[in-house]
């Protein structure tokens, strides 16, 4: 796990030899690499490393690597889960580097692979996560790859006549001619999702290369693309979709005992991948379904207890310690539970634009970077259970969307609207109340959290024109906010992912699975990743996922939708696998997010804060966002008339970014 940058020089006279530019970049990365460093160069490119050693410690594992042959170079951030079966495969059939492999990395097994098989062959045969830069020194060629499920972050742009790329924003930043100009598009998407989805950055001159994709960039020609046309060069070696698809034509046919004993092989088989490594090892430990399967199997196939971690709040609304206590304790886990308290995650905030890069607005990234900090100060690194509602149907909307659409679907828009307007005028906390005196009535794993909010976000939706336009207004804020170009105007015609997402549907598929598909296209690479790499690599953290094996994942979507979603519960088939570790009582609950109170929060501590970022002085002068429905939308959750806390914290987060940005010193 490690940070990359580099750049294919390809200015005339450059302001400073590209090796220095690439140790500019490679110096920004830092945190996600505090253990060694490297940058190499020759005529018309560089590459920059920094290091968090994970396998051979010892400098023979050291960024940039050079192949066997000479030819290659790369740098390289992530892990190849399967590079002990991949370095054996190779000196069975006689392709090994010349006098053997010299040490114990992945990053040799992948430069021999690429030797032996191409890029592009092998990418095919590597299972991990990562982000790949490998200079081809005899065709004068930079490739770029990204793992199937995009976990590994990597930005590709332009920074005057170079091409540029990196884990993060900052590295690219830190290009003397780097173009800082916004892109109108990326941030109406951002307010409206609370993340910019890719392959859009928040700059202009920046895009995101897509999951599963390779894009190779000759050294001659490259200076002649827009950043939109360097992404679009991209080509799939692997698609969720296409996965999807093979799913549905060779669908699952055995029993329910039959696919929950796949699935409980599956796991153990992607978990114990993920727990090889050099250093210490642990797992972050929430107590729902998804942490405690990948726990559970992490006990199932490792030699000694797994070290666990959660952390835990006051307020019992968002605590899930004590049942994170209570798995860990059954299960017989070495486990580290930390109670903090609203000051110590408050002292958080000042930190996210350094730690995101780029707006970002999920809350729960308060919470990921505290548990992430905590499992720090005993391993470097822990598993996570990100991806089972992904694959599994275990968010709300997917059970929440059918039921509603196939009772509301055919109820004429208006009526829909006039009841919307109804519940509407009802506020979150007395719903709330109303919800709990019939709340003891209902199954415990049928309940809900929030009660309010979700009743408010029922009548945001209700009278959508489609299903699928219900799923679009449930992943959005429901912002009011009219965003506005540099020239004053609003974007028109604003590109969105989600579109060519839903294009990318494959026929066949039931709502919730579309839904499900959806999230791993868009929310899974742009939010989920985006959040927890970001959480970990800010304090030296790998984060390993083993709902990500692509394995698995097609196993999944071999299984038919009543595998996942039966009697109005999402997950199954996955709770029937985790029955048989917990007992049942331990997960019979609503299913609660990781999530801190923001919305209290700006009513009380962070209200002074938010004040000064909302200003309607600061923004009108600013000219980005429209100051009257920002204001609107700020004294209605003051009041509490509406809970507007994710439209705010949308706001906040930009705004605190493009403050913290525009303060960064101009790179020399």
């Amino acid at each position: 796990m490690c940070g990359i940058c580099g750049l294919l020089s390809l200015t005339p006279a450059p302001a400073e030899p590209p090796a220095a530019t690439a140790q500019r970049m490679a110096d920004t990365l830092a945190h996600r690499g505090p253990d060694a460093d490297g940058v190499w160069a020759e005529a018309g490119v560089a590459l920059g490393h920094r290091r968090l050693s994970i396998l051979d410690l010892s400098p023979l594992g050291a960024q940039p690597m050079a192949s066997a042959s000479g030819r290659w170079q790369t740098v390289y951030n992530g892990e190849i889960y399967t590079f002990a079966a991949l370095r054996d495969e190779l000196v069975r059939a006689g392709k090994a580097p010349e006098g053997g492999f010299r040490g114990g990395s992945d990053t040799e097994v992948l430069l021999a692979a690429v030797e032996a098989w191409g890029v592009e062959a092998a990418l095919a045969r590597f299972e991990g996560m990562f982000a790949i830069a490998l200079w081809d020194r005899s065709e004068r060629v930079l490739w770029l790859a990204r793992d199937r499920m995009g976990q590994k972050p990597l930005y590709v742009g332009r920074a005057g006549a170079d091409v540029v790329f990196g884990s993060e924003l900052k590295a690219l930043r830190a290009h003397p001619a780097f173009d800082a100009a916004l892109d109108p598009a990326a941030l109406d998407l951002y307010l409206r999702r609370s993340y910019v989805p890719g392959p859009l950055s928040i700059y202009r001159s920046v895009r995101k290369l897509p999951p599963g994709t390779v894009l190779r960039l000759p050294l001659d020609g490259a200076d002649r693309l827009s950043p939109d046309a360097l992404v679009a060069g991209a080509r799939p070696y692997w698609s969720a979709a296409a996965g999807v698809a093979a799913g549905l034509a060779s669908p699952f046919g055995g029993t329910d005992a039959e696919a929950e004993s796949l699935l409980a092989a599956h796991l153990d088989r992607a978990v114990g991948m993920r727990l090889v490594a050099d250093v210490p090892v642990g797992a972050l430990l929430s107590g729902g379904i998804d942490s405690t399967a990948i726990v559970a199997a992490a006990q199932r196939v490792s030699s000694a207890p797994v070290k666990t971690f959660t952390i835990g709040f006051a307020e019992a609304a968002y605590d899930e310690s004590g049942a994170a206590r209570a798995v860990a304790r059954h299960l017989g886990t070495d486990h580290t539970e930390l109670i903090v308290t609203p000051a110590d995650a408050l002292a958080v905030v000042p930190r996210l634009p350094a730690l995101y890069d780029e707006p970002f607005a999920d809350s729960s990234q308060i919470p990921t970077f505290l548990v992430s900090q905590l499992a720090r100060q005993s391993v470097t690194v822990a598993l996570s259970g990100d991806g089972g509602d992904e694959l599994f149907l275990g968010y709300n909307r997917h059970a929440f969307v059918p039921a509603v659409w196939n009772r509301a679907g055919g109820i004429p828009r208006p009526v829909r609207r006039t009841g919307a307007r109804a519940v509407r005028a009802i506020s979150p906390a007395l719903w709330d109340r109303l919800y709990r005196t019939v709340a003891p009535a209902l199954p415990a794993r049928a309940r809900i959290g929030f009660a309010g909010e979700q009743a408010h976000k029922l009548a945001r939706v209700v009278d959508a024109a489609s299903a699928l336009g219900v799923y679009r207004r449930l992943v959005e804020n429901g912002s009011p906010t009219v965003v506005r170009s540099l020239r004053g105007d609003a974007p028109a015609g604003t590109p969105d992912p989600l579109d060519a997402a839903i294009a990318a549907l494959p026929p066949g598929l039931g709502l919730a699975s579309q839904m499900a598909l959806l999230d791993v296209l868009t929310y899974l690479p742009d939010d989920i990743h985006v959040k927890v790499d970001r959480a970990s690599m800010g304090v030296g953290l790998e984060a390993r996922a083993p709902f990500m094996d692509h394995r698995l994942a097609a196993f999944a979507w071999s299984l038919p939708e009543t595998l996942k979603l039966r009697g109005g519960v999402g997950k199954w088939l996955l709770r029937r696998v985790v029955d048989r570790s917990v007992p049942p009582a331990l997960m019979d609950r609503p299913k609660a997010g990781f999530g801190v109170p923001i919305d209290a929060w700006l009513r009380g501590p962070l209200r002074p804060w938010a004040e000064d970022l909302l200003d309607e002085r600061r923004l009108r002068s600013e000219g980005l966002l429209d100051p009257a429905p920002i204001r609107r939308a700020w004294e209605d959750h003051l009041s509490g008339r509406r809970n507007t806390h994710h439209v705010l914290w949308a706001v906040l987060m930009f705004q605190q970014w493009n403050e913290a940005t525009v303060a960064e010193p101009v790179p020399a």
